[in-house]
This record gives structure tokens, sequence and C-alpha cells, in this order.
């Protein structure tokens, strides 16, 4: 059977939706009378909310910036993937059949530097752990599998990687895909990377402390609105993100230097209407680092969020306006500030879990930190994130899939040493 596929690329989905366009393309390919499949990028600040929308117009759809081979792309799909599986969006419903979030293509093997039209010319970035966990959690998230390399020059580890039998198992047929809370995390002193008895574990406890995490959202999202004047006499100095939108866990809240933008006599009359009313901020009174963000163009998954300091410029990417909602907007990217509180550590671990067709059980665990970590699941605790298992899991005989290791039964917890940016991979049969 011959299956076409119809994709949409600019400006349909996520900052810049187009549900009209889309409901028209969708109603022209039902028409068809042979099966095509329909998917939409890009997907930059795409939201449950706008999946819930057109998710049943089409089969697949970005829900990221496009990925590249560097970590903090990998890192930057852990979030989003969690959002849309607690929204129950992977395989609902969708153009004749079902739909996906698409987490983009897999940047493995050899490959073409972004923007560049020439080449494959190098090799992928990531290091083999960071390849291992970008293909476990695109198996676990049931996003479609693409490969982004070139496959005249594949590799022997790479082809491994993307043809292991049981991650494609979990992506074609594990259901109760989510993401699995029930963990806990030490640091790991040791050298060498095993599961861990009790008896033989030599760690060092974690302490977490909260932090301000700026980063980037739409501006139409509700978590964009909380930034206010803070006034020094009658002297707005400083913007500041409101402490009630960072929980407890914040002491002191997040606030930033402003200025006006320093015109040069050259740029003074070209500039000054445009950026009029409008600021550049710095972490403090007497650097020179002002804050700045991605540029609006095709983002990256890192982008999307990344914001830094650098060398005060007079580029819009460094120019903030403060709107009335409490919004503070860049103007080169058209995206809004937000401010989280972090914990500095612990939470640098992820776990995600699903069943197998057999009643099989899969459960993966992921090491964002920089540093060896110790994760840990309790066995009773399985079942309160499968809502098609028994009420209670007492033991559970379990293998690893990237060491292959065959571990026994565990009727107490799991518990294995992960590398920095690494994974485990677990498949359980349970009683």
């Amino acid at each position: 059977m011959l299956i076409g596929e119809s994709t949409l690329n600019d400006c349909v989905f996520g900052d810049n939706l187009e549900a009209h366009e889309i409901d028209v393309v969708s109603k022209v390919l039902q028409e068809l009378d042979r099966p095509m499949l329909y998917s939409l990028s890009p997907g930059v600040s795409a939201t449950p909310n706008m999946a819930n929308g057109v998710g049943n117009l089409v089969n697949m759809y970005r829900i990221t910036g496009d990925d590249w081979d560097s970590w903090e792309d990998v890192e930057a799909h852990f979030n989003v993937s969690r959002d849309f599986a607690a929204a129950n969006l992977i395989g609902a419903k969708g153009l004749r059949g079902k739909s996906w979030p698409d987490l983009d293509m897999l940047p493995l093997g050899w490959l073409t530097d972004p923007g560049s039209n020439q080449g494959p010319q190098r090799k992928c970035n990531l290091s083999f752990d960071e390849q291992k966990t970008q293909m476990t959690l695109w198996s676990m998230v049931k996003s479609p599998l693409m490969f982004g390399g070139d496959m005249r020059k594949l590799d022997g580890t790479t082809y491994s990687i993307i043809t292991n039998p049981i991650l494609l198992e979990i992506n074609s047929y594990s259901t109760d895909n989510r993401e699995f809370s029930y963990i806990s995390g030490t640091e790991d002193l040791r050298s060498s990377n095993h599961v861990l008895t009790r008896q033989t574990r030599n760690l060092k406890e974690v302490k977490a402390e909260a932090s301000h995490v700026p980063s980037l959202t739409s501006c139409r999202h509700a978590e964009a609105k909380g930034w206010t004047f803070n006034f020094d006499g009658r002297k707005a100095s400083r913007i500041c993100w409101k402490d009630k939108y960072l929980g407890r866990k914040s002491k002191a809240p997040f606030c930033l230097h402003t200025r006006k933008p320093l015109f040069t006599l050259e740029d003074k009359y070209s500039y000054k209407q445009k950026y009029q009313g409008k600021l550049q901020l710095l972490a403090n009174e007497t650097d020179d680092s002002c804050l700045n963000a991605s540029p609006i163009g095709k983002l990256s998954s890192r982008e999307t969020k990344r914001m830094s300091f650098s060398h005060c410029k007079l580029n819009e990417d460094q120019i903030w306006e403060l709107n009335q909602n409490g919004t503070l907007m860049n103007s080169y990217s058209g995206l809004c500030a937000t401010v989280t509180a972090k914990e500095a550590n612990g939470s640098g671990i992820r776990s995600w879990i699903a069943t197998g067709r057999r009643g099989e059980v899969y459960l993966s665990f992921f090491n964002l930190n920089p540093g060896r970590m110790v994760i840990s699941a309790n066995i009773s605790d399985l079942a309160k994130a499968l809502p098609s298992r028994p009420i209670t899991i007492s033991s559970c005989k379990y293998t690893e899939v990237w060491n292959g290791n065959d571990y026994g039964v565990a009727t107490d917890t799991i518990s294995i040493a992960v590398d920095n940016h690494g994974c485990a991979l677990f498949v359980l049969q349970c009683n």
C-alpha cells in the first residue's frame, strides 16, 4: 500500500498557529482515496491546549523547536514531553486514526551544521550516553522516529542505537506512557556504573537549594505575567518578578536592573524613536552585561527557552519592554521572559514508565546532572502510575536494556548508578 505524507512546515503551528488552514488541508486529505500522513511544524511554544484544538485533524505535530546535537537541545524536551503526556495526547485521536506529539528528528551519525546548505561534514556532537538518552526518551514518549543523519555513512554504533529492538517495541506498542515521579536521587562518589544494594552504597546526599531560573515563553501564556517595576525612591531602577509566582522555595525576588539604551551620535536619530520606552536589563548596576534572548526565526529546542547575559550592545535581542499586563517582551524574538524556582541539583533526575503489550513494564531513569547519580524507585510505587495494572505490585524480575544485565527479582527497590547525561532502561516482569 502506498502511503503519502503531506507536511506544512512554516508558520501554521506553535507561535503562529493557523487553525483554519490546518482544518482546510485536513478536510482535503480525508477525501483522498489513499492514506496520507499529515504533519505540522514548527513547534515553538506549542502547548497541550493548542494541540487539543488541532490534534484530531492531523497525525503528528512538532512540540519543540528544531532539535540539534547538543545536550541543551536534548534536555529541553523533558518538560514538554511530560506536559503533553499528562494531557493524554500521546496516541490521541487523529486524522483517519491517531495523532502523536513529535519531538523532531534524531540528529545522530553524520550531520550537517545548523543553517548550512553544505555537507554532511561532521560527526554527531552528543556523547554515547547522551545519544542513548535521546533515543530512550523519544521511544518512551512514542515520538515519531525519524533519522536525521546521512544514511550513506551510518556507523555501527549509531545503527545499534536507532535499531534497538526493545526501544522500537516500546515506541510502537507500549501504552500508559508518562513521566514517573516516584524516584529519588543521590550523588554517587564511585567510579563504576552498576545496580546497587543498600549494603554497597557509598553515596553523598544531594542538598538542593532553590534558585531563580529565567527563561522564555510565549507572551500569551499566563506564566509570562508577573513582572513589575521596583521603585527606588521615585525612580524605577529595577524590574522584578513577583515572588508569589515562585512559591515558598524562593527567599528573595528575582530582579534586573534597568537602563535606557545607550545611543551613539550616529545611532541617536535612527534608533531613539524605535526604542522609545524600552529598556536594557542588567544583572547588577555596575556590570556591563545585558540580558539577551534568541531570535524569532528557526529556533532550536534550547533556544526557545534560552536566556543569557552578554556585553551590552545596541542589538534588538537586548531590548525589552514591560507591558501593562505584567509581561516582559523581547523586541527581537517576540517572546516574553518568565522565572521559575529550580532546585540546583535534586531536580536533575527524571523517569518515565510504560506498559508493554505482553504485560511487561518499562521503567527508564534519566540523569540530567553534570555528575554521576544513583537513581532509585520503590517497587510498591510502580502501580501508582499504571492504571491498567493491579492495585499492588510486590516483586519484579528485571533486566537493563543498555548493559544487557539480568538483575533477578527485586522486592523492595530498584536502584542504579547512572552517568551524567545518561540513562537506564529496565524491562520488568511484575507480580
